[in-house]
């Protein structure tokens, strides 16, 4: 008993005070623990594959992008009640793009944002770990490729935006109830924190099982894991594409939450920043993803106001 609440006792207090905080918050600070709540999720997978996997990823902007992007889509295709968006419309078009149609199912938006991002991860890991680059090598290209993307975003006016993104997604209309309503915002809130609490427990599960051993051994010397017979390749590109998958499903959570999303949040800034939360927290830990995304977020916060 004591050391099971040596092991699980800080993660059942954080767990029980964030199910606490609607009746402790106002409105306001329970929107911002929420928003904190989904940058939480992103560092977990991150600490995954930095922390256990030795792989510093500078992109992972661009996958919570994708993912954010992809049910803003629903929700701004709902708020405009079947006519053209606004951004389109003042940008010329005349009718709404044919990849914009699908989107507006709820069920297609949700599972092309978490799955258009763990693809373009899975792919684009397997052919830089087929290559062998590793290091700061494997850094710079995440980054370069997030750089990329978020300026073509930025291009892309008509599409996505532009610099401003998607936005008024105050409209939409979730549960039968508009988004901005009391009632989904708390759901919303909730809804982050089962699927933080989730998220954890699975990777702490991953990193606990033989698969997590061998993470830890891939990070030490990948030359003598791939001796003993096993394929460093797909190893990585799995742990990488996970973490690609909860990057897009903290995006998911962050839009409803905030009402926007621009590549302002998918670029090379915001992944930098990304890092900072597991280094914080302390990589190689989970919890201490957690705590230091909630901790720098705050710090951030009351820096500002």
């Amino acid at each position: 008993m004591r050391l099971w609440l040596q092991r699980w006792g800080l993660q059942i207090i954080l767990l029980l005070l964030l199910l606490l905080a609607p009746a402790l918050l106002s409105d306001f600070r329970l929107n911002q623990l929420g928003k904190f709540l989904t940058y939480a999720i992103l560092a977990v997978g991150l600490d995954l594959i930095w922390g256990y996997g030795g792989m510093l990823s500078l992109g992972q902007g661009l996958f919570f992008g994708l993912g954010a992007y992809g049910f803003a889509m629903y929700l701004k295709l709902n708020a405009s009640g079947g006519k053209l968006p606004d951004f389109m419309f003042w940008s010329g078009l005349t009718e709404l793009p044919w990849f914009w149609a699908p989107f507006a199912n709820p069920i297609f938006a949700i599972v092309a944002a978490l799955l258009i991002p763990t693809l373009l991860a899975a792919l684009l890991g397997y052919l830089i770990f087929r290559s062998r680059v590793q290091g700061v090598y494997f850094s710079i290209i995440t980054q370069a490729l997030t750089l990329f993307t978020s300026i073509w975003f930025v291009g892309q006016q008509a599409y996505t935006g532009g610099t401003n993104g998607i936005t008024d997604l105050g409209q939409a209309k979730l549960f039968g109830q508009a988004l901005q309503s009391d009632g989904v915002k708390l759901a919303f809130y909730f809804a982050s924190v089962v699927l933080l609490a989730g998220v954890y427990f699975f990777a702490r599960r991953l990193a606990d099982s033989r698969f997590g051993r061998i993470l830890l051994a891939l990070r030490d010397n990948e030359n003598r894991v791939r001796f003993l017979g096993y394929n460093p390749v797909l190893i990585k590109t799995l742990i990488f594409a996970l973490s690609a998958t909860l990057a897009a499903l903290a995006g998911m959570l962050f839009v409803p939450q905030v009402g926007i999303i621009s590549p302002s949040s998918m670029g090379v800034v915001p992944s930098i920043e990304m890092v900072i939360w597991v280094a914080v927290g302390g990589r190689g830990t989970l919890i201490g993803a957690i705590l230091g995304a909630l901790l720098v977020g705050y710090t951030r916060s009351w820096l500002s106001e």
